[in-house]
């Protein structure tokens, strides 16, 4: 019995992440990526990470029920200021650790749902 999720074709499925790099249906991303389920994209992120850092998931808010944020190999809550300027532009952020972010990311796809993985590299 087939116990794996049905996947639509295309989908982009996290399959792997270490090293600084990230393994996104067969392609291999270097440093920071947003992962939509229709494409993935290289994210240039600041260290301080601000509103701006967050064009291009803000340009597709409208499309997407959550956004999973994943900062690394530990998880420190943004500033109070940066989630509630995101929520405030229709942005719904849960931030975690990058491994987290990938496995959910991959469930809620899997299920249909409307999400994109923002991911700092490992």
């Amino acid at each position: 019995m087939d116990v794996t999720p049905l996947v639509p074709s295309g989908a982009q499925i996290i399959q792997a992440y270490a090293d600084g790099t990230f393994r996104i249906s067969g392609t291999v991303h270097d440093g920071a990526v947003i992962v939509f389920p229709d494409q993935t994209v290289n994210w240039t992120v600041s260290t301080d990470m601000g509103v701006d850092d967050f064009a291009p998931l803000l340009a597709r808010a409208s499309e997407l029920d959550v956004v999973l944020l994943g900062l690394g190999a530990g998880v420190a809550n943004p500033p109070f200021e940066l989630r509630r300027a995101l929520k405030d532009r229709g942005l719904a952020v849960d931030f975690m650790d990058t491994g987290a972010a990938c496995r959910t990311y991959n469930v809620l796809m899997a299920e249909g749902r409307r999400v994109a993985a923002a991911l700092l590299p490992v």
